[in-house]
């Protein structure tokens, strides 16, 4: 099995290659953070408020294009706290919406495995009627928690991979 690296944390990481995006861009109150830990992990963390409609955080990474096949999958290799998170991709990153999956965790460290072709379409948290993802590459990646209620949270990052 062959795999190319999409990002690998370690201590020379930088927290600058991901943005936030919380849901303040449209008047919530919650508050995530992206840092690089002492081991070298990446840590998305911070606190989900419902309050003015709210109830998201999510942090993006975007690189140069990544060829993908209909086969691909990718792997993440994270710990997380027990809660549900999506995974997000776009073929384009100007692209409005993006093609996304739910998976869980257990508070272990663990790998995910996500098929590229069983993310589907959707916006805003609505599904699209389009088909699930189907193109010849990616360029950016996104984790998103957003479980309809106020809770801390915290997914600790080690490497993703698309084989």
């Amino acid at each position: 099995m062959s795999t190319i690296t999409i990002y690998d944390f370690d201590k020379s990481a930088s927290a600058n290659d991901w943005r936030i995006v919380d849901d303040v861009v449209m008047g919530g109150r919650s508050n995530g953070r992206f840092s690089i830990d002492s081991d070298g992990h990446g840590i998305f963390e911070g606190k989900i408020s419902l309050e003015n409609n709210g109830g998201f955080s999510s942090v993006r990474y975007q690189f140069e294009k990544v060829a993908v096949t209909e086969n691909s999958a990718v792997l993440i290799t994270l710990k997380g706290d027990g809660k549900d998170y999506q995974f997000r991709i776009k073929d384009k990153s100007s692209t409005s919406y993006s093609y996304i999956t739910t998976f869980k965790t257990s508070g272990e460290w663990q790998t995910i495995e996500i098929k590229l072709s069983d993310l589907y379409p959707s916006f805003r948290g609505r599904k699209l009627d389009l088909p699930n993802f189907e193109s010849d590459f990616f360029e950016e990646i996104v984790f998103l928690i957003g479980n309809k209620r106020e809770e801390n949270f915290k997914l600790v990052l080690d490497k993703i991979e698309l084989k």
